[in-house]
């Protein structure tokens, strides 16, 4: 039994990068047992909602990549549309990519298309204020 939960609970490090900090997960049961296991926590968890066929996706890839290497109190996740649409309708994703920032497994803030401005901005708002909480 502890196999088969270590198993499920074990994210894989994105592919792009193996140090990058980026957490991904490809079955439904991983994400849920992730996702149950930190939402009580203050910390500021990022989600990319993405997809392999998706230019801006790609784009922004390596931009994930190096706010996770320079937000190393944020935990960034990445999620495939294709390999988990339920997740996907149930945070409310309608386009690609898509950013949900989430404190206490509550969304707190979100940006939807290939803005790393905008986003690197929120994330930097919402950091801050772990500190304060």
């Amino acid at each position: 039994m502890g196999s088969l939960f270590s198993s499920y609970s074990t994210p894989e490090k994105s592919s792009s990068s193996s140090d990058s900090g980026v957490l991904t997960f490809h079955s439904s049961p991983r994400w849920q047992l992730h996702f149950n296991s930190v939402k009580e926590t203050p910390q500021l968890m990022v989600i990319d909602f993405s997809a392999s066929w998706c230019g801006p996706c790609k784009f922004m890839e390596p931009v994930l990549n190096g706010m996770a290497n320079k937000f190393t109190e944020v935990l960034f996740v990445k999620l495939d549309v294709d390999e988990l649409p339920d997740v996907a309708q149930e945070f409310g994703v309608q386009g690609m990519p898509t950013f949900v920032l989430l404190k206490k497994g509550k969304e707190v803030d979100r940006v939807v298309g290939a803005q790393k401005n905008d986003l690197e901005k929120k994330i930097e708002k919402h950091r801050a204020l772990v500190a304060a909480t």
